[in-house]
């Protein structure tokens, strides 16, 4: 587009978005501008059908910030709950070793002899290792754990903006300058492709449930085997998977550790169908994506490809929204 008096907030706009965008992946501010995005898409789907039975702009108003605090409330006591559960008794890791052992003794007698050398023999010994490791990577683990306090930290903050930000558009105080209405353009292609990348996520957790209940509910119970716990990781399946990436890493990992308590046999069986399922699923889910965001499958897992490389996981997870943002953009130029 040719450069113009006129078409000067445009192109500031352009400029100042990429910069932004960049900058949160740089300064790792991405749970923080996902949380934001949750509450203010949220606020905004749940907002109109309330509308309809109190009309006004006061009441309009009012509906937001009401929203704005059922969610960032709810979102809050859910962080806060998962933290206090950790800590509790029964979420305590220390209960994982009283876990563990009836799994490692079944393990033992299906695992071949060079493998259960490696095992330990009883829970101190179990723990003796965890506390050796955990003694060698203490330096590691502190800085884990401080950038999982700031990883909290910048949910709420995060969380709290989209609410200010949901309220500020319930109630707009005029359209501003041109450089104000060419930011907010950018700023809603971005919500709308966010809106439209967690539509296709939960089409992608219910797929990957979908799958996983056939092999756990159907397929092996067909062949006399009834892994425990079958529905309750089945269910963690469709809730893992509401998180991009690493909710198949988490759910996988369960499904495997509770199939090595049965056999080894059982054990490989769900890993080679986590392997092909998910491998198929890779294709999937950016055909899924892709067909939300009417975006080529091979083009989402290009731009998955390079964000991944250039901004490791944060860029992964980035990718699907960035790539939803900058095809809207295009589209609204006239440009593809």
């Amino acid at each position: 587009m040719p450069l113009t008096p006129g078409s000067l907030p445009r192109h500031a706009s352009y400029l100042l978005a990429a910069l932004a965008l960049l900058l949160i992946l740089e300064l790792h501010l991405l749970p923080a501008l996902l949380a934001g995005l949750l509450v203010y898409a949220l606020v905004d789907v749940l907002a109109p059908p309330l509308q309809r039975h109190l009309p006004g702009a006061r009441a309009h108003w009012l509906i937001v910030a009401l929203l704005s605090i059922v969610v960032v409330g709810t979102l809050t006591l859910a962080i806060f709950g998962a933290v206090a559960f950790l800590q509790s008794e029964r979420g305590n890791p220390g209960k994982v070793f009283d876990m563990l052992m009836p799994l490692i003794d079944r393990a033992r007698g299906q695992m071949p002899q060079a493998v259960v050398n490696y095992l330990p023999d009883s829970i101190d010994d179990l723990r003796t290792t965890a506390i050796e490791w955990l003694r060698e990577h203490a330096a590691q683990l502190q800085v884990a754990g401080k950038a999982a306090a700031r990883v909290i930290v910048h949910l709420l903050i995060g969380m709290v903006l989209g609410a200010m930000v949901a309220l500020a558009s319930a109630r707009p105080n005029g359209e501003g300058g041109p450089l104000v209405r060419a930011l907010t353009a950018r700023c809603t292609h971005l919500i709308n492709a966010f809106h439209d990348i967690v539509f296709a996520q939960v089409k992608i957790s219910a797929l990957n449930t979908v799958f996983t209940g056939i092999f756990l509910l159907v397929v092996l119970p067909l062949f006399g085997i009834e892994l425990p716990l079958a529905k309750s990781l089945v269910a963690a399946t469709f809730v893992a998977g509401l998180l991009p990436v690493i909710g198949n890493l988490i759910s996988n990992t369960l499904i495997f550790v509770v199939s090595l308590s049965v056999s080894l046999g059982v054990a490989i069986a769900a890993l080679v169908f986590l392997v092909v399922i998910h491998k198929l699923e890779y294709f999937l889910n950016a055909r899924i994506v892709g067909t939300q965001i009417r975006a080529r499958a091979w083009e989402l897992l290009i731009a998955m490809l390079f964000m991944e490389a250039a901004f490791g996981a944060a860029g992964l997870i980035a990718a699907p929204i960035y790539y939803a943002c900058l095809k809207r953009e295009l589209t609204d130029a006239r440009l593809i």
